[in-house]
């Protein structure tokens, strides 16, 4: 039901924009994720939509943006001056509960993810 899109290899300093669409339905939370080779899966930011409340991890804040567009069931995770340490493959997540967690044990759907590479 949650499809991202978005990623891509890219050079450190360069900006991209991922999104995520779900479909036929409308969440109270959406968020994004990110998990690295041999890593865990890291929190990065959620939206609560009806409250546009967001929170954005502090290793990204700054330069990760997220935002939502109610009308089209879609939240997008602006990313910029991405880094190396910024490489992983991005998760779209989202409950029809609010839950402004940083535990992806919380998040009930999962998109399919979006590779993002940042080389240096």
């Amino acid at each position: 039901q949650l499809q991202a899109s978005g990623g891509g290899s890219v050079q450190a300093g360069s900006s991209l924009r991922l999104s995520c669409v779900a479909s036929g339905r409308t969440f109270s939370t959406m968020g994004w994720f990110r998990q690295a080779p041999g890593k865990g899966r890291e929190f990065v930011a959620c939206s609560l939509g009806s409250e546009d409340i967001t929170y954005v991890t502090d290793s990204v804040k700054g330069r990760f943006t997220i935002s939502r567009d109610n009308a089209r069931n879609t939240v997008s995770l602006q990313m910029s001056d991405l880094q190396p340490e910024d490489t992983a493959n991005y998760y779209c997540a989202a409950d029809d509960k609010v839950v402004f967690s940083r535990n992806p044990t919380q998040y009930t759907y999962w998109g399919q993810g979006t590779q993002v590479t940042v080389s240096s």
